[in-house]
């Protein structure tokens, strides 16, 4: 399981597999996941503008990612 770590509060899931590079665009992106082939926490999930929170799990063609929250780093 890969970890992804976020700044912002949520991501959209469209937007996790582009970042991720699970897939190569956003119009990749949209494409798999409107053909049912992305996961969130264990469920099929059809919408692409779908938030994502810490905490989740998106599959993917054989991988999974875990989103974090980013921490922040203290001097």
């Amino acid at each position: 399981m890969e970890h992804i770590s976020i700044k912002t509060p949520f991501i959209k899931l469209e937007a996790l597999l582009k970042f991720s590079a699970l897939t190569s665009s956003g119009g990749e992106a949209k494409t798999v996941i409107g053909d049912g082939l992305v996961g969130v926490n264990g469920e099929t999930c059809l919408q692409r503008g779908k938030k994502i929170y810490p905490g989740d799990i998106v599959s993917f063609c054989g991988s999974e990612l875990l989103v974090e929250k980013e921490q922040n780093k203290q001097r």
